[in-house]
């Protein structure tokens, strides 16, 4: 399995998800966009594939201090959306996997942590 984890290290989210495929045994690599940013390709395929609605995690602190003009671009165009998560990173839900599972010969991309679905994707 050839699997990258995208978050923040110190994410009490991420932390469940880290321990969850330490348990299954999955080997990860492990990129941290707040000190390492992310690139535009990566979050336009999640927004393709999962839906920005998937995406963008409107719960956090970093979604409530948008100005509601940003809120309302945000809202309508997807394009803008995307170049605000770029901007702040803390917006993209977490964590994100993506890769590709060689036992079952499929890509994998996960948006959010639920343990059941990691456990049918890994175990």
């Amino acid at each position: 399995m050839t699997i990258t984890i995208y978050g923040i290290k110190s994410c009490s989210t991420m932390k469940k998800a880290f321990a969850k495929l330490d348990e299954l045994g999955v080997n990860y690599d492990f990129h941290d966009y707040k000190k390492q940013g992310v690139d535009k390709e990566s979050v336009q395929r999640w927004v393709k594939d999962v839906g920005i609605d998937k995406v963008l995690n409107k719960r956090g602190t970093t979604w409530r201090k948008l100005t509601d003009e940003q809120k309302q671009v945000a809202d309508s165009d997807v394009d803008k959306a995307i170049d605000l998560l770029i901007e702040n990173t803390s917006m993209i839900k977490r964590p994100i996997v993506e890769g590709e599972l060689t036992n079952k010969n499929k890509p994998i991309l996960l948006c959010g942590y639920d343990e059941a679905e990691f456990d049918t994707n890994f175990a």
